[in-house]
């Protein structure tokens, strides 16, 4: 987990889904209408979830989800994409549970995994298992390249070699292969569930930890016709869970890196970088004793590492963070750009090792960013400590793109690049990126989205010390001071984030189309705005954050277009939180929407998945100053509360807790109780499946209706 953001795993998970109960086969409905208006179509609109360019640039791959067959589900198929811009965009893949892409060979060979009947066997693949296809760069049918008992988690190919890292989950205590194929096939027979732990953590996110971990495996393949996966060897070994992604390789496959996980006292994790000699299976971990390293990025000629430097944060005082360069060889760290007051992660490094490309956020956007580092070369055996780095301890990165919120970053041997990305104007695109002047051309995309049903502005205020406050501000077409709109303020989770890339799980235009306008502030501890910003709400979430967002809703209400009388109130996570606290601190919002919320600070940490960072956010007494549950007393405002089971990250006991505080407090006639508590048993901390998406909005619009403009529409059928 991030130390930055108590909401989000490290490698979120968009449109990912869980199989949910099929549609009545006997139903007939109606033709799909806008996306914007019909729920429907929501769901079922194609969104696009990675990017992978090919070594010699001239084939861009592009993942696209979009529902099964029985539509219940999201299911991944890869599409081919011009990087020139001038072809329209060709699928490639149609596997009925799903296709995810992995990599490229050196030749050009697609590498992806895939749930489907293998032909050679005429049976398809264990539940649990993903094999190993390839789709040959010169065409032709995709083919079986590899398989695996328990399938894979992360597939590494170099570009100017055969070789292939592997990573895939494996029964701590095993000796090889056929030990851990043995364990994984005895547990399921038995149908034991059980896991023994020695430590912590003990879950992340939304699954149980310790059954299985992780290990690497080195192997090869070759862009000779049907070329399959030589017998995989063990890299790491048995190493518990002290491995942790993101995983890279060097382009002559020699150095593999990836995250390292060492257990301290008093349950506390420590995350250094573990460097690996693929032909040897040597491996160091390269440690720092004054922070964190986060996000490790390998070069392409294998000599520098670059990775985030996290310093751990205390109740007073919030994490400071910058980007490292780590020399492979020495493992010396020299600070790269360490005054820059952005919190920047490696994306993607130039062909020649000399430029590292990071993504930050920055005032409303999370655009790319160019790092000069130096002479790149491995070939003079220079070590960083050799080389002048002074100009880089001051020097910021360039920012290189303009508006949007850029992802699956690639770069081309020309040192174009290429990139998702995605903005509240923008569901999302594939673009180019001039490496000199920034200029982005927007590809031929295998998806299209039809107009958004209202404008967008970028509004500030000022809050009551004098700090600039940033929102953006969605508004329906026709608002106008003949026709005020009611007003949603939509509070972003974290705390550690900004509103700056579109969300298929939170989008406020759905909000919008029905006549809404939706405020998205970014207040104290939003990123994007320097560390100072994000210091004035460290440890006092119900204070200047709070004070931030009335400051925006009354800017906002305050407009001649906006009905001050009909405004509401809504978040997730940390939003969630917020939206708590503000039902006990005002009743000027007709009512509001809390999202997998934290209710009580004072318990919540010994049960979330990562208590020991939970451990040095707040002391008990800025818990208790700054918990929403001492004010259950006050609240009169008609909530929401919205929940899921499967939630780690804010267990589902803050949910009850709060639904109880509601119910209990409520004296009236029990079915006039105005709240409402929507539960998920099998969501997570996010609701993935279409059709409880579905559920959500229909719930969130019918409950917005009922106590804004006393309307009764429709909610949802399904539950």
């Amino acid at each position: 987990m991030s130390e930055h953001d108590i909401s989000t795993p490290d490698e979120p998970r968009d449109d990912a889904a869980e199989p949910a109960a099929s549609n009545p086969k006997d139903i007939t409905e109606p033709p799909l209408g806008s996306p914007w208006e019909d729920l429907r179509a929501y769901v079922a609109t194609p969104r696009l979830t990675g990017l992978r360019l090919s070594p010699d640039g001239t084939r861009l791959v592009a993942s696209v989800s979009t529902l099964n067959k029985d539509k219940n589900a999201y299911v991944t198929s890869l599409w081919q994409v011009d990087p020139s811009g001038a072809q329209p965009a060709r699928r490639l893949t149609r596997g009925v549970d799903g296709d995810a892409a992995s990599a490229f060979t050196r030749g050009g060979d697609l590498l992806f995994t895939s749930k489907r009947t293998v032909p050679a066997e005429d049976e398809p693949a264990k539940d649990s298992t993903k094999a190993l296809w390839c789709l040959p760069a010169g065409g032709g049918e995709a083919y079986v390249a590899g398989r695996r008992d328990g399938g894979w988690e992360a597939i590494l190919t170099s570009t100017d070699a055969d070789t292939v890292v592997l990573a895939a989950p494996a029964h701590p205590g095993t000796a090889d292969e056929k030990a851990d194929a043995e364990r994984r096939e005895a547990r399921s027979k038995a149908k034991v569930s059980a896991i023994l732990h020695k430590g912590v953590p003990v879950r992340f996110w939304d699954h149980d930890l310790g059954a299985e971990t992780t290990r690497l495996f080195a192997s090869s393949i070759s862009d000779a016709d049907d070329a399959t996966l030589t017998a995989p060897r063990p890299l790491s070994g048995d190493v518990g869970g002290s491995l942790d992604g993101p995983f890279s390789l060097s382009a002559d496959g020699q150095v593999a890196v990836s995250s390292w996980r060492t257990p301290q006292r008093k349950g506390d994790q420590h995350y250094s970088v573990a460097i690996w000699d693929v032909a040897s299976g040597e491996r160091r971990v390269i440690d720092a004793t004054e922070c964190d390293y986060e996000s490790p990025l390998v070069s392409p000629d294998g000599s520098l590492v670059a990775a985030i430097c996290s310093t751990r944060p205390t109740p007073q005082r919030v994490s400071e963070s910058w980007l490292v360069l780590i020399d492979a060889t020495t493992g010396v760290a020299t600070p790269l750009a360490r005054s820059w007051d952005r919190w920047g992660a490696p994306a993607a490094w130039s062909p020649d090792s000399k430029t590292l490309y990071v993504t930050a956020d920055d005032d409303g956007d999370s655009p790319v960013f160019a790092v000069q580092v130096g002479q790149g070369a491995n070939a003079g055996g220079l070590g960083i400590a050799q080389r002048d780095f002074s100009r880089q301890e001051t020097a910021d990165p360039r920012r290189l793109t303009g508006q949007g919120a850029f992802s699956s970053i690639s770069v081309a041997p020309d040192g174009t690049l290429y990139a998702l990305r995605s903005s509240y104007t923008d569901p999302g695109s594939i673009v180019r990126i001039d490496q000199s002047s920034g200029e982005t051309t927007e590809l031929k995309s295998p998806v299209t989205y039809p107009d958004l049903p209202g404008r967008l502005e970028r509004i500030e205020t000022e809050a009551s010390d004098g700090a600039r406050v940033p929102a953006y501000l969605l508004l329906p077409p026709d608002s106008s001071p003949e026709k005020p709109a009611p007003l949603a303020l939509w509070i972003h989770g974290g705390p550690l984030g900004s509103w700056n890339a579109w969300s298929w799980r939170w989008c406020p235009w759905l909000l919008v189309s029905r006549g809404y306008a939706v405020v998205l502030p970014d207040p104290a501890l939003s990123t994007g705005y320097g560390w100072d910003y994000i210091q004035r709400g460290w440890g006092r979430w119900g204070f200047e954050p709070f004070t931030d967002l009335m400051a925006v809703t009354d800017a906002v209400v305050a407009r001649d277009d906006i009905d001050e009388s009909r405004t509401v109130a809504m978040g997730g996570s940390f939003g969630g939180y917020m939206a708590n606290w503000v039902a006990g601190q005002t009743d000027r919002f007709k009512a509001i929407v809390t999202h997998a919320s934290l209710w009580n600070l004072e318990t919540f940490g010994n049960t979330t998945d990562a208590p020991w960072f939970w451990a040095n956010e707040m002391t008990p007494e800025m818990r208790a100053a700054n918990s929403p549950h001492h004010q259950a007393d006050k609240i009169v405002t008609p909530m929401l509360v919205v929940h899921g089971d499967k939630d780690y990250r804010v267990p589902i006991g803050e949910g009850l807790a709060l639904w109880w505080a509601l119910a209990s407090g409520w004296d009236g006639e029990p079915d006039d109780l105005p709240h409402r508590f929507l539960y998920f048993p099998d969501e997570n901390h996010w609701i993935l499946t279409p059709n409880h998406a579905r559920v959500w909005y229909e719930t969130v619009l019918a409950f917005l209706a009922r106590h804004v403009d006393g309307r009764e529409i429709a909610g949802s059928e399904l539950v």
